[in-house]
C-alpha cells in the first residue's frame, strides 16, 4: 500500500498479530496512566515530600506514621491532577477527531513527559500543582484517544476482552508503582529525597517508549474513512481482520455508510453541542443523552470507593488497626490481588455483557464496603485478639472489594463511552466521559483526607451506597452494546426514549425490518406495504433504497412506523436513482 509507509507495522504484520502488536501499544499508555494513579500512594509516605519540601505534615516519632496537618493541600496536590486531566482529554478528543488517533497518542505522551519531569524536580506545593496539572493534561490526551484507538480496531465480538487486557496492565502499573516505592523505602532512610523523585521520574521511561514507538503503527481505518483516506482505510482493515471476503466488505461498507449520513453534521459537533444535544443533525442520535450517560458513569466508577482505596488505601488499613509497617506490605498485596482480579473480565466481559458485569460488581462491592466499616469500627471498640480480629475481617473485604472492581467496574466506564457514539464525534465523546471521569476522581482524592479525618470507617458506608445507587442506574439507563458492532449501537440510541426497556424494543424493531430487506413503497411494481433497508447510523431508511416519493403509514409496529416514516424529493437534475431524506414526520 503506497499510503502507507514501508516501516509500518501493518506492512510486516496481520490479523491476530497485528492486533495484538497494537494491544501492546495501547497497554503500555494504559500501564502509564495505572503507575501514575498508584504512585502517589508511596509519594505521600515520604518523609522528605510532606515533611521537608510540601510541608503538609510530619512524622509520629512513636508509631512512624503520617500525621497529616493541611489535609486540604494533601488533598489539593493530588486532585490537581485531576484537573489537568480534565483539560487534557478535552483537548484530546478534538485533536483526535481532527488529526488522528496517532497523533494525538504522541501529543499525550510528550505532554505528560513534560510534566513528570516538572514533577520530579518540584521544590513546593505551589511547583507540585502546577507539574501535576501538566502532567494530568499529558494523561487526559491519552485516555481520550486510547480506548477509542482500542475500539476501533478490535472485532465486536472481542472487543470487550481486548480492552479488559490492556486494564490488567492499567493495575500492573498501579502495583509496579507502589512496590517500588515500597522497596525504596526499605532500602533507603526514610529522609531521603530519592525515595519519591525517582518513582516520580521512572515514569518517563514507558512514556518515551510510546512517544518513538507509535508512529509505526497503524492509524485507526474508521478514522482513514472519516477523513477521505478510504483506499487506506480498507487495506489497514483488510489486514486488521484477513481479507475473509464478505465479512471484510460487509464492516467496511457499514463504516462507509457512516460515514457519509454523518457528514451533515460535521463541522456542527462541538462540545457544547454535545453536551446539550443540540447540534445540527444530532436529534435523531441523541448526542447530549449519550455524553450524559458516559459522565455519570464515570463519576460513580470513582464513588463507588476505588480512589480512596487506591491512594489512601494505608490509611485505610490503619483505621482498621493494622499498623503502619505492615499496613505498607498490605496495601501493595492488596494492589497485587487487584491486578490479578482484572484478568476475570477478559474473560466473562464478551460472555455475559457490559450490564451484567456491572450489576454483580455493584452488589459484591456493596457488601464488601458496609462489612469493612462495620469490622473496623468493631476493632477501634476492641482490645486485643478481638481487636485484632476484626480488623483481620476489615482488611478481607477492602481486598475483596478490590478485587470485584477489578473484575468488573475498572473496565466498562472506559469501554462503554468508546462503543457508543458516532463515529463522527467518537473521540470527543469518549473525552466526555474522561471528563467524568476526572470529576469524580478529583472530587474524591481532595475530600477523602477531610473525610476520613472526620468520619474514620463510616467514610466506607458512603462507598457502600454509593454502590447500591448504580444498580437501577444501570437498569433503567444503559442499554447493553456487547456483540454489537458500533455501527449498530447507534440504532440502540434511535430511541426517544431514555429508557433501556423502550431502546430495545426499538433496535428489535428496527433490525427486524432492515433483516427483512423489504422496502416502504413498491419499487419496478414491488409489493404493498413493504419497508426499506435502515441506514444503520440513524434507524432511518437509506438513500439507496428510496426510489419514490413516500407519504404515509408503513405498516408494523407503532415503534416502526415512528421511526421509519420519512419524506423524501427528487434532486432536481441529479442522475436517476438519486434521492434526499427529509425530516422525519414524528
Amino acid at each position: 500500500m503506497e499510503l502507507v509507509h514501508r516501516y509500518n507495522l501493518a506492512h510486516h504484520y496481520h490479523t491476530d498479530r497485528l492486533l495484538h502488536l497494537i494491544n501492546a501499544l495501547a497497554g503500555l499508555s494504559i500501564f502509564f496512566f495505572g503507575y501514575d494513579q498508584g504512585m502517589m500512594g508511596g509519594v505521600n509516605n515520604a518523609e522528605d515530600y510532606y515533611d521537608s519540601t510540601m510541608h503538609f505534615g510530619h512524622k509520629d516519632p512513636a508509631t512512624g506514621a503520617v500525621v497529616v496537618t493541611n489535609t486540604l493541600l494533601q488533598g489539593g496536590i493530588v486532585s490537581a491532577y485531576y484537573l489537568g486531566t480534565l483539560i487534557g482529554c478535552l483537548i484530546g478528543g478534538s485533536i483526535g477527531d481532527t488529526h488522528g488517533r496517532i497523533k494525538s497518542i504522541a501529543l499525550g505522551a510528550l505532554w505528560a513527559v513534560i510534566g513528570a519531569v516538572f514533577q520530579a524536580s518540584a521544590q513546593s506545593a505551589r511547583w507540585m500543582i502546577c507539574a501535576r496539572l501538566l502532567n494530568g493534561l499529558g494523561t487526559g490526551i491519552l485516555n481520550a484517544i486510547i480506548p477509542v484507538y482500542a475500539s476501533e480496531i478490535s472485532p465486536p465480538t472481542t472487543r470487550g476482552s481486548f480492552i479488559a487486557q490492556e486494564f490488567t496492565l492499567n493495575i500492573f502499573g498501579v502495583c509496579s508503582a507502589y512496590w517500588l516505592s515500597y522497596a525504596l523505602s526499605r532500602l533507603l532512610p526514610s529522609a531521603s529525597p530519592f525515595l519519591w523523585r525517582f518513582p516520580i521520574a521512572f515514569q518517563i521511561v514507558p512514556l518515551l517508549v510510546l512517544f518513538v514507538s507509535v508512529w509505526i503503527f497503524p492509524e485507526s481505518p474508521r478514522w482513514l474513512a472519516k477523513v477521505g483516506r478510504e483506499g487506506e482505510g480498507r487495506w489497514v482493515l483488510g489486514r486488521l481482520r484477513g481479507e475473509n471476503g464478505g465479512e471484510v466488505e460487509g464492516e467496511w461498507s457499514g463504516v462507509v455508510e457512516e460515514v457519509e449520513v454523518e457528514k451533515k453534521s460535521a463541522g456542527v459537533q462541538n462540545y457544547v453541542t454535545m453536551f446539550f444535544g443540540t447540534g445540527e443533525g444530532s436529534e435523531g442520535l441523541h448526542i447530549g443523552r449519550r455524553v450524559q450517560l458516559v459522565i455519570w458513569l464515570q463519576v460513580m466508577q470513582e464513588w463507588i470507593g476505588i480512589a480512596g482505596v487506591t491512594v489512601y488505601a494505608q490509611t485505610i488499613f490503619r483505621i482498621a488497626g493494622i499498623g503502619n509497617e505492615e499496613s505498607g506490605w498490605v496495601s501493595g498485596l492488596n494492589n497485587t490481588v487487584y491486578m490479578f482480579s482484572t484478568l476475570i473480565c477478559v474473560f466473562t466481559l464478551d460472555r455475559i455483557g457490559r450490564r451484567w458485569t456491572l450489576y454483580w460488581g455493584s452488589v459484591g462491592m456493596g457488601i464488601s464496603m458496609f462489612a469493612a466499616g462495620t469490622f473496623s469500627r468493631l476493632g477501634i471498640e476492641n482490645t486485643g485478639d478481638a481487636a485484632k480480629q476484626y480488623g483481620v475481617a476489615a482488611v478481607f473485604f477492602i481486598f475483596l472489594f478490590t478485587a470485584i472492581f477489578g473484575a468488573t467496574w475498572l473496565t466498562v466506564p472506559w469501554l462503554y463511552p468508546a462503543e457508543i457514539f458516532p463515529l463522527e464525534v467518537r473521540a470527543k465523546g469518549n473525552a466526555w466521559g474522561v471528563v467524568g471521569w476526572s470529576i469524580g476522581n478529583g472530587m474524591l482524592t481532595f475530600l477523602c483526607p477531610v473525610m476520613f479525618e472526620a468520619l474514620d470507617e463510616k467514610t466506607l458506608y458512603i462507598f457502600g451506597i454509593c454502590n447500591i445507587i448504580t444498580v437501577p442506574m444501570v437498569y433503567c439507563l444503559y442499554p447493553e452494546t456487547n456483540q454489537r458492532t458500533l455501527e449498530e449501537i447507534n440504532l440502540i440510541f434511535s430511541s426517544d426514549s431514555i429508557w433501556t426497556w423502550d431502546a430495545e424494543r426499538n433496535f428489535k424493531n428496527l433490525k427486524t425490518q432492515d433483516e427483512a430487506g423489504s422496502r416502504l413503497l413498491p419499487a419496478n411494481g414491488g409489493g404493498e406495504g413493504e419497508q426499506p433497508l435502515l441506514d444503520p447510523e440513524t434507524g432511518l431508511p437509506r438513500e439507496s433504497d428510496m426510489p419514490a416519493v413516500l407519504s404515509g403509514s408503513t405498516g408494523g409496529s407503532d415503534e416502526g412506523q415512528k421511526e421509519a416514516q420519512v419524506k423524501m424529493k427528487r434532486l432536481g437534475g441529479a442522475e436517476e436513482g438519486q434521492w434526499l431524506l427529509e425530516e422525519g414526520e414524528g
